[in-house]
């Protein structure tokens, strides 16, 4: 029995904490703090009564001073870093100085920098495991999932991984002309970077949304996808043995294509700082302003999302292909937990993750991403807790 402290209140810090006080038998009690407590406050009311305690509060997650004295009066035995990545490091320094164990969903990326790789991270490889100290890089579905998917096949199914194509394919419907699924900022920024791939040892890049591909996916049905970099292919190249080549496919669809490409015409996409009415703003700060909420979607949002990894490889030395995906529903999803599939499917394995240090299954001090950790009691809590997993033995190839 333990406590967690979960920092931020957005979708996904929903779900994950409906799923801790789920799993009660791991999550005796539960802080959630954020820059806006009424929004925990909100969250509590929800969950009140339901066996686990819940205490909230208010912190600045980019204060380090702030997060180590709340982290101090609360005395959590993991903090849940469910905020911006933008705040990673801040947390991870407020663990470390606290002696708590430290998890997040996504990697750290500067603010006025539209970059995101480990290296900050991973620096922090020798501080917390010197303090014996657990941190968890990317528990999320992609990065986090992916990851446990692609060690699982490892262990389990291959005895090299030549290729790897992660395809994520949102296939839901809010009925706007032009919204994100989850925050604008981080989206926006992602799509419109240029894509990267990894083969032979290198990584190439290409032009935003360069290339397209179609695939049938189980429950959405036809789509088109576009080539992105998305951060678990570096972790994946680095920690994969004998890959070959990482690829990551998003779906979109032409309406959010058309709006974000006039959108980037006109300069609101951009993160250069502009004055406007005497004072200093950045484009894609207030264009996310604008935009819905990505937790208001939930009630109006239908159909599925469909995720998962493609794997070529060989098995006993025959040439083996072997997919795995996890299908969930819009709908199911909020009549559950109020969110929408996009922060379920992030939040779910966020509590997963957590829960397999505290139980002492991921228990390892140093700096980690999930690929590196036993795949196997993950995926049986996949199943335990809403995101099953489906094998495809014979997949249809991405060319």
């Amino acid at each position: 029995m333990a406590k967690a402290m979960i920092i931020g209140a957005g979708g996904v810090a929903q779900v994950a904490a409906h799923k801790c006080v789920e799993n009660k038998e791991v999550f005796s009690e539960l802080c959630i703090a954020s820059r806006t407590v009424a929004r925990c406050d909100e969250l509590k009311k929800k969950l009140d009564g339901r066996g686990v305690p819940i205490t909230t509060a208010q912190v600045d997650a980019d204060n380090v001073p702030e997060l180590v004295a709340l982290i101090k009066a609360e005395k959590p035995d993991i903090v849940m870093n469910l905020a911006l990545p933008y705040q990673d490091l801040t947390i991870m320094d407020a663990c470390l100085e606290t002696g708590v164990d430290y998890l997040d969903t996504a990697n750290y990326e500067p603010e006025d920098t539209a970059k995101f790789e480990y290296k900050w991270q991973w620096a922090y490889q020798d501080r917390f495991r010197e303090k014996g100290l657990t941190a968890i890089l990317g528990s999320g579905f992609d990065p986090g999932v992916t990851g446990v998917f692609s060690a699982y096949a490892l262990k389990h199914e291959f005895d090299e991984i030549h290729m790897i194509d992660i395809l994520d394919c949102n296939g839901g419907d809010h009925g706007y002309p032009f919204a994100t699924n989850f925050n604008p900022e981080i989206n926006i920024r992602e799509v419109t970077a240029n894509g990267r791939y990894y083969e032979n040892g290198r990584f190439v890049e290409t032009k935003p949304m360069e290339i397209k591909r179609s695939y049938h996916f189980e429950g959405v049905g036809e789509r088109d996808m576009y080539l992105l970099y998305h951060e678990e292919l570096e972790s994946l190249a680095k920690h994969i043995p004998s890959v070959r080549r990482i690829r990551f496919f998003m779906t979109f669809g032409e309406s959010y294509l058309r709006h974000l490409n006039c959108l980037q015409n006109v300069g609101m996409t951009s993160i250069e700082p502009i004055m406007f009415e005497g004072r200093e703003i950045i484009p894609l700060q207030f264009l996310k302003a604008v935009l819905p909420d990505p937790a208001s979607l939930g009630p109006r949002t239908v159909g599925k999302t469909n995720i998962g990894c493609i794997f070529i490889g060989k098995k006993d030395g025959k040439d083996k292909t072997w997919r795995v995906y996890n299908i969930a529903d819009h709908q199911e999803a909020y009549a559950e937990v109020g969110s929408q599939a996009v922060s379920y499917t992030t939040g779910v394995p966020a509590m997963i993750g957590a829960s397999l240090v505290l139980r002492g299954l991921w228990k390892k001090p140093g700096v980690w991403n999930v690929e590196q950790l036993d795949p196997d009691p993950f995926m049986e809590d996949l199943n335990r807790f809403g995101l099953p997993w489906i094998v495809d033995e014979n997949p249809v190839l991405v060319p």
